[in-house]
């Protein structure tokens, strides 16, 4: 990436300078070199995120006018600025498949969430999201890829322990298949992992009576979103105020 070879370069040249240029020889040029790519790193990191938000500004604009596609093309902008920085074109697929997929547009969202998740060790240290790996195990799900899916799932619940939602999701992919067990072990997890989330516990003690999960009633029309059970009409309207809302919070 450019940020990396410029800020080494950078360093590289003060190094020489040190060392060549006065008394002070190689061991005390390291680490003037060492401190100017470093900062010139993290300027360079700061102008593309400052370009991100400007981008996340027009974004906000077309979604709240309801205008999923423009959004997903502004955001596409944002490819201009891979070559600069680690993890921005998985950044930028990513938002775009969530954006086409919560706007319920399953085939177009498909292989953008496919670009968009990460892949490999290093990708996924540091790619904590657990919601593009949700939505792409969602996505998965609907085109019967079940092993796909839960693998995902089990991504998720590890990077997002903390949060309720993906918990959620998993165990209602795994009742949904019949595989009771094991949908109440995954709750399990989850409510020794947040032991003081109420809404882990009413969906464990609903398993363990025999009832079925209602994931709407704990996570409203977040829950639709992901678009594994479709809403009552009555929420159509609502729905996309919902999207806004997920997208605002993101």
């Amino acid at each position: 990436m450019y940020s990396l070879l410029l800020s080494l370069l950078a360093g590289v040249v003060v190094a020489l300078a040190l060392a060549f240029g006065t008394a002070f020889g190689w061991v005390a040029a390291v680490f003037p070199g060492l401190l100017v790519a470093t900062i010139l790193y993290v300027l360079i990191g700061f102008r593309v995120r400052k370009r991100f938000d400007e981008l996340q500004a027009r974004i906000m604009v077309e979604l709240k006018a309801g205008h999923v596609e423009p959004a997903v093309q502004v955001l596409k902008g944002g490819l201009s600025l891979a070559p600069w920085q680690f993890g921005v074109e998985t950044q930028v697929y990513g938002g775009m498949g969530i954006y086409r997929y919560f706007g319920g547009d399953l085939e177009a969202a498909l292989p953008d969430l496919e670009r968009g998740c990460p892949t490999g060790a290093v990708a996924r240290l540091f790619n904590r999201d657990w919601t593009i790996r949700a939505v792409l195990a969602c996505a998965r799900y609907r085109k019967r890829d079940l092993s796909g899916a839960l693998a995902l799932m089990e991504e998720a619940v590890k990077v997002g322990e903390k949060d309720g939602l993906p918990w959620s999701i998993y165990a209602w992919m795994l009742e949904k298949e019949g595989r009771h067990d094991e949908a109440i072990r995954v709750l399990g997890r989850a409510c020794a992992a947040l032991p003081k989330d109420e809404k882990l516990k009413d969906s464990l003690q609903s398993l363990q009576n025999g009832k079925k999960l209602r994931l709407w009633k704990h996570y409203d029309l977040q829950w639709y979103q992901f678009r594994l059970e479709p809403p009552p009409p009555q929420m159509d309207p609502a729905a996309g105020r919902a999207r806004r809302q997920l997208f605002r919070r993101r």
